[in-house]
């Protein structure tokens, strides 16, 4: 029932592909215009609307190392870097 098509992005006027499966997507959503920018104009707009984290700096409490989170760290809970949080995880 759809075919893909080649359809060009408004913002950098490249080519990009508008998928079967993309199309019968847009359909069971109920969206009847087809997209106008390509994948990433997309995710670009997105991501320029978006406010950038605040990032606090903290004291890893396995380790010792300095590093970055997007929270306000407490006193009273442990803060740990990425390779330790990941550690724990697992």
């Amino acid at each position: 029932m759809y075919q893909d098509k080649t359809l060009v992005c408004k913002d950098c006027g490249a080519e990009f592909v508008f998928t079967a499966g993309e199309q019968e997507f847009y359909a069971e959503k109920g969206l009847k215009n087809e997209p106008g920018r390509c994948r990433e104009c997309r995710q670009a707009k997105k991501n320029a609307a978006r406010a950038p984290r605040e990032m606090f700096d903290a004291v890893c409490a396995e380790c010792g190392a300095a590093t970055q989170v997007p929270f306000q760290p407490k006193e009273d809970r442990p803060v740990y870097c990425d390779a330790c949080f990941k550690a724990k995880k697992a």
